[in-house]
């Protein structure tokens, strides 16, 4: 990602700039700005066909239920108090792009502003919000690969989307220009690193051997080493989770590592890192219980407690 600004004047499109792995520059335009919130300038992305369901219409729509109205001011509360991860940690920029959607929506005649601080929305929102976007024709999303850029992946000792372009043995999609020509230089440097530090060797100077399941092994000793490094600072002990293991404790946030985004759990005397999956976003200080399935974790939140629902 190279350039992002919104593009019109109600500041609900939003316009990205990207710089194809195929030698390209690539333009494209959202109709809502949300569907590229986490996408910062710097970061490896894909562009794809979004879901049918938004997830800021997920959050209007539970932060109306029961009453029927939805006030930015007191989802802005709420998501400071609960430590909801918002980009940047800005809560009013976060709010303002749910308000950009509902914007959007009362010009489709789906809600209706009723004050500065008050929305009125229709129980079906969701259903209405999605047949809206259906007619509108086919839309697309930004999705993070990385959040690091190709210079901190080199030197990593996280699983990068450096190490699984390695992986996939197939460089035909990627360019002998612009970024594609940054690419094959990241990913020879990043083979070097990885020979340096035992995880591969070359055979005939050419072809290069990996190591059996190098993606696990990265990410298992970068999860150790920030782990434990982040359990010291809170006075905490780490604690390694393996397969069948249960956790249970406060939510503390996510932890952004090279290898992907990791949940911060807290149980009072052991600190964990386990994989983060969007459901638990609304869970953020909260106590929260799951168990480890192979590099997975199965939740079971709220309502789901108890009935071994994998999330």
């Amino acid at each position: 990602m190279i350039d992002k600004q919104l593009s019109d004047e109600l500041g609900d499109r939003v316009a990205i700039t990207i710089d194809g792995i195929d030698g390209q520059v690539h333009h494209d335009t959202f109709r809502d700005a949300t569907t590229a919130e986490e996408a910062q300038i710097g970061r490896i992305v894909t562009v794809a066909p979004a879901p049918s369901h938004r997830p800021a219409d997920r959050n209007i729509m539970e932060a109306a239920r029961g009453i029927g109205t939805y006030r930015p001011s007191v989802h802005r509360a709420v998501a400071k108090s609960d430590n909801v991860p918002v980009p940047g940690g800005d809560y009013d920029a976060y709010v303002d792009a749910h308000v950009r959607r509902l914007e959007a929506l009362r010009r489709a005649g789906i809600v209706e502003r009723l004050g500065s601080d008050v929305w009125s929305i229709p129980h079906d929102f969701e259903a209405r919000a999605a047949a809206y976007d259906a007619s509108r024709g086919p839309q697309n999303t930004v999705r993070v690969l990385s959040a690091y850029d190709l210079d901190r992946q080199i030197t990593s000792d996280g699983a990068t989307w450096l190490d699984r372009q390695i992986l996939s043995g197939d460089g035909s999609g990627i360019a002998l220009i612009g970024f594609g020509a940054e690419v094959h230089r990241a990913m020879d440097q990043r083979a070097d690193e990885l020979i340096q530090r035992g995880y591969a060797r070359r055979v005939d100077d050419a072809t290069l051997r990996v190591r059996a399941n190098l993606i696990g092994t990265l990410t298992w000793r970068e999860v150790e080493r920030v782990g434990r490094e982040l359990a010291t600072e809170r006075g905490l002990t780490f604690k390694t989770l393996k397969d069948g293991d249960s956790v249970r404790g406060k939510l503390l946030g996510p932890a952004q590592l090279a290898s992907g985004r990791f949940a911060m759990i807290d149980d009072g005397f052991n600190f964990s890192l386990v994989p983060w999956r969007p459901v638990i976003e609304r869970e953020v200080g909260r106590e929260v219980f799951g168990v480890m399935r192979g590099n997975d974790i199965s939740w079971q939140l709220g309502r789901a407690r108890g009935l071994g629902i994998g999330m």
